[in-house]
């Protein structure tokens, strides 16, 4: 009898803890590649507070739109962009209003080995790889994301047009399926840089290797950058969608080269 009086703790304790096992839950996130650098940290301070895991696709806000409508298994969309974002709200297909995290910067980003435009004028090598190239010198290659599927190359598009660049650049733009690939081809040999995320070149990964230079602002739609919760997201979804709001991801979020809204 004091056996069986010994072994209900014991039982318990396994219960609970198979129960505790049970209820922890791995959160499926679409991240933008924009966040791919940013995003071990938010997903280790969440992890610390909570059961949870995450796991994390990164890709162009396109790509993930697109998965997500043709029913990949995602729970959390972060978006580069808010009309991506809002899509999946206006198809029905998100669990509530999504939210603001954050405001991105576009820069112009080469090798440190090549001399770094003036601060005034960051489209200065672009125009040089031009005339490089019309009078047979060189084929200096200049990196963007795509921008059918890209918030950063669509940007990247809108600055070349509007320095009417864009047609004379053509034949020598090399195309990334998203910025973060954009950011490898800006640093290769026969790139003279390209455009990319100022949250992927101020890492730590790319220190030592990489120069840039800020984009003005108003020289391109603002990267205003959209999440949302997909439908039928669980609980720690939900747990992960609030700690995006929160002032310890707003912390990592500005470190890493971001703005964060004061209002969604």
């Amino acid at each position: 009898m004091m056996r069986k009086l010994l072994g209900v703790p014991m039982l318990l304790a396994v219960t609970l803890a198979t129960s505790s096992l049970a209820q922890a839950e791995t959160v499926t996130v679409a991240a933008a590649s924009s966040l791919q650098f940013a995003m071990p940290e938010l997903v280790e301070r969440f992890e610390t507070e909570h059961d949870d895991q995450v796991r994390v696709t990164y890709g162009a806000s396109g790509n993930l739109l697109r998965q997500i409508q043709q029913g990949a298994p995602f729970e959390v969309f972060l978006s580069a962009d808010e009309a991506r974002a809002r899509a999946l709200e206006d198809e029905g297909l998100s669990d509530g209003e999504g939210r603001t995290y954050a405001l991105g910067r576009l820069v112009w980003l080469q090798s440190k080995d090549r001399p770094l435009p003036n601060e005034d004028d960051p489209l200065q090598a672009v125009r040089q790889a031009i005339a490089e190239s019309s009078s047979g010198d060189s084929r200096l290659r200049i990196a963007l994301a795509n921008p059918e599927h890209a918030p950063y190359g669509l940007a990247a598009r809108e600055v070349l047009e509007q320095a009417d660049l864009w047609q004379d650049s053509e034949a020598l733009r090399i195309v990334g399926e998203n910025v973060a690939q954009a950011a490898q081809f800006s640093l290769s040999a026969e790139a003279i840089g390209g455009f990319s995320a100022y949250s992927l070149v101020s890492s730590p990964e790319l220190e030592g290797r990489a120069t840039w230079r800020l984009i003005p602002e108003q020289w391109h739609h603002p990267l205003v950058q959209r999440m949302v919760l997909v439908d039928g997201a669980g609980d720690g979804a939900r747990a992960f969608f609030d700690f995006m709001q929160s002032p310890e991801a707003e912390e990592v979020l500005t470190r890493f080269g971001f703005s964060v809204p004061e209002a969604s």
